[in-house]
């Protein structure tokens, strides 16, 4: 409200309830905005934010309390209880809003809203505005300016406060206890979603309602594939498997990937590839901090990649001029990480003014550097292909440099090798 300007007011609707099949719907998930805005869990919801409102700036409309749906579909706030417990200065019923927004939003110069991002309550505030300029011979004064509230409240996103790095803090470590659990339960015969399930678990049982994404568990050839979703094909000795996973608690993400190998020894070629990935991963760290720009950590996965390949006799040619034209790309298709927070692909921008983001601390990002050898790639030996490795981390910028949230979860080949066959001495 402050960054808003006088005599405006900002509106944000609660994510819709999604119909999953006839009379089902999907596990509701609050709109990242709204829930950062107000921690409101419920839908049918609508923040008004009025900066200078006599009767109070944060207005929440939200449903009634009924012991009847309470009965079926469990507890409302209600009302007093978006005051009492969720700090509105005032609130209404959400049935009433056709009598009550209309009159809040008369007389404002600017309306901020996100236009587009809600097709259903576009239209609802539009016939709203066609309410008012319908008056206006009356003297009603409809608003004179629309304007995109995201970018405000995506900046503001951007950087996370020590509570909101403390959240994602505590989604990380469950996360790794997920990952580690999986590579303690992999061997042959198993199929990938018998892993998927052992993350499940560990995300349930740390509190966690549900993955902060669709989790990616992809053995041998499947791993070369980004955004694998099947997680149904056999995991079988000699192979990799990538698992890309992570929970989040209160809307706030993790995002953790991890790749080993399905019987717990890495084969020569595995390693190196594994290794190459690991330097990039580990570079990428000494290059995030305030004052780098938010490119220098892909730059820096890139340089390591693209050198490692040519020592491999994967790349052919002088690393500069491989660099320059990209030869790398085949291998290394994707840039090195995104924002994080509670969009796992976070809002914010990665450029101002044509210009890369000055990092700053608060800012939380991934790093994940990969190498993908596709089976049918004719231009490598033959002992390379199939092989897909990508190691993820998740940070936050500090005054000096850069945070791992997400240190839980072995890295480097013996680590790896060691908890494998640990778990299974164990489950001899």
């Amino acid at each position: 409200m402050e960054q808003m300007e006088p005599n405006s007011i900002a509106i944000l609707p609660a994510a819709p309830m999604y119909i999953r099949n006839r009379d089902v719907e999907h596990v509701y998930r609050q709109d990242s905005d709204f829930q950062y805005l107000s921690g409101f869990p419920e839908p049918e919801a609508v923040i008004a934010l009025i900066p200078g409102r006599e009767h109070g700036e944060y207005v929440l409309f939200c449903r009634e309390r009924d012991p009847e749906r309470e009965l079926w579909d469990g507890l409302r706030a209600g009302q007093d209880g978006a005051i009492a417990e969720y700090g509105a200065d005032d609130a209404f019923p959400i049935g009433d809003i056709d009598d009550i927004l209309p009159g809040l939003i008369e007389g404002r110069d600017r309306v901020y809203y996100a236009i587009g991002t809600n097709e259903a309550f576009d239209h609802r505030l539009m016939e709203w505005i066609k309410t008012i300029r319908a008056k206006a011979r009356q003297g009603a004064q409809p608003p004179s300016e629309f304007v995109a509230l995201d970018h405000l409240l995506h900046d503001m996103r951007l950087y996370k406060s020590s509570s909101e790095v403390k959240v994602m803090k505590h989604a990380a470590e469950i996360s790794a206890r997920a990952h580690i659990r999986a590579m303690q339960a992999s061997r042959a015969g198993l199929f990938e979603y018998h892993l998927e399930a052992e993350l499940d678990y560990e995300f349930r049982k740390g509190g966690a309602k549900m993955p902060a994404y669709g989790s990616i568990v992809a053995a041998g050839r499947n791993a070369c594939i980004l955004h694998y979703r099947e997680n149904d094909a056999p995991l079988k000795d000699g192979d990799l498997v990538l698992i890309d996973a992570g929970c989040e608690i209160d809307c706030y993400a993790s995002d953790i990937t991890r790749t080993f190998p399905v019987s717990g020894r890495f084969s020569p070629e595995q390693k190196a590839i594994y290794e190459l990935v690991l330097k990039a991963n580990e570079e990428a760290f000494k290059h995030i901090a305030p004052g780098k720009h938010w490119n220098e950590a892909h730059e820096a996965t890139v340089r390591v990649i693209t050198a490692g390949l040519v020592e491999l006799g994967l790349l052919q040619g002088e690393v500069d001029q491989l660099i320059a034209s990209e030869a790398y790309k085949p291998f290394y298709m994707h840039r090195a990480g995104h924002w994080l927070g509670m969009d796992v692909h976070d809002v914010g921008d990665y450029k101002i003014g044509g210009e890369w983001r000055v990092l700053e601390p608060g800012m939380a990002m991934t790093v994940e550097p990969g190498i993908y050898i596709a089976a049918d790639n004719q231009n490598v030996a033959k002992k390379w292909r199939g092989i897909g490795v990508r190691i993820e981390d998740d940070v936050v910028v500090t005054k000096n440099g850069c945070e791992i949230l997400t240190g839980g979860v072995p890295k480097s080949v013996a680590e790896i090798e060691a908890l494998m066959a640990a778990a299974r001495e164990q489950a001899a």
